[in-house]
């Protein structure tokens, strides 16, 4: 049969104004509780999957066996995703079951994606659900610690749960999903290995400038964005004067230390700087009893927590205080070793002077 052009072209060009009307006559039904017709539904599951392989596409994964890496995935877990994808300490809540999609439960879901699948749809999310993208753009280490925990989350109980994530538990034993600050922040979640830092003997005067500074963007951490959502200036106050005023958990030498970290190199560079490089040396600020309180305490950080933040400022994507551009201009000519060795001198304790 012959087909003329002239009806093709025609066809092609009448086809938006007939879906422009259909879109404006309202027939065609948004409602979640009519579901998809079952060829949509794949085909949207099809799509996604397909653009997540293609995206994942040399996405280099870093090591993910470090246990580190759970408690801070897990704290950001239960705060923002338990709410949807339910926990190995509770199920999904029934609310989520009148979405259109369905929130997945991940213990089923996550084993048929790679690693490099999870980080692109932590990352960046999925159009057309209710999976949001990372509240930052600059941190693939949360992302990565983000799918650290998730890959273990399906062999995880309830107990193991509780215990990474800091969420409390109601008197039944059941996840009531109350997060605090000392859910991640207090001393005895942490050790010299941690990823998340120690708050305890701050000044209120950093802790409180810190806190604006991640809720205006400044300090970029997806974890933190969420953490002080909704915060106040009165909580502010109060979480500041609270951890100014706690004891920190003593050093322990060589604890966490990065093998071939050179303790002593670290010293002489934190104590002389290096003035050919233009790098100050870093006590001529910090760790000073008459210092500026906006500079903060350094001395029993852990290793990670320091060399995550001195590789930040050098990179340019750590901000913080009204000082921190002072810190981004003293980074920037570390070497990656300079970091490793500074960070395993103020971990390691009190310095020498």
């Amino acid at each position: 049969m012959f087909i003329r052009w002239k009806y093709v072209i025609a066809a092609a060009i009448a086809a938006p104004f007939i879906g422009l009307f259909v879109a404006w006559s309202g027939v065609f039904g948004i409602g979640a509780s009519s579901g998809h017709w079952a060829i949509t539904d794949w085909f949207l599951h099809w799509s996604m999957r397909n653009s997540t392989r293609t995206a994942a596409l040399g996405t280099e994964v870093p090591p993910l066996d470090n246990p580190e890496m759970l408690p801070l995935g897990a704290g950001h877990y239960a705060q923002a995703c338990a709410m949807c994808h339910g926990s190995p300490a509770q199920g999904r809540p029934a609310v989520v079951f009148g979405m259109l999609p369905v929130p997945p439960d991940l213990k089923d879901d996550i084993p048929t994606w790679t690693d490099a699948e999870l980080f692109q749809i932590v990352q960046h999310g999925v159009r057309f659900t209710g999976m949001p993208a990372w509240p930052v753009q600059t941190r693939p280490d949360e992302v990565w610690a983000m799918v650290a925990f998730l890959r273990a989350m399906p062999s995880m109980d309830a107990e193991r749960y509780r215990q990474l994530s800091g969420v409390h538990a109601d008197n039944g034993g059941a996840d009531d999903g109350r997060l605090t600050c000392a859910s991640c922040h207090d001393e005895n979640r942490l050790n010299g290995r941690s990823l998340i830092p120690s708050l305890a003997g701050q000044s209120e005067a950093y802790l409180r400038e810190s806190l604006i500074a991640y809720a205006q963007g400044n300090r970029a951490s997806g974890v933190m964005a969420t953490a002080i959502h909704g915060m106040d200036a009165t909580e502010t106050g109060e979480f500041a004067a609270y951890f100014a005023q706690q004891p920190r958990r003593p050093a322990v030498p060589e604890e966490g230390n990065p093998r071939g970290a050179d303790i002593a190199a670290g010293r002489v560079l934190a104590m002389t700087g290096r003035p050919e490089d233009r790098i100050p040396a870093c006590l001529s600020c910090h760790e000073k009893p008459d210092g500026n309180p906006l500079y903060p305490s350094l001395v029993g950080q852990s290793v990670p927590y320091l060399s995550r933040q001195l590789h930040l400022f050098r990179e340019g994507e750590r901000g913080g205080t009204r000082f921190s551009h002072l810190m981004a201009r003293a980074a920037h000519e570390l070497t990656d070793a300079d970091i490793e060795n500074l960070s395993a001198y103020f971990a390691s304790g009190m310095p020498q002077q």
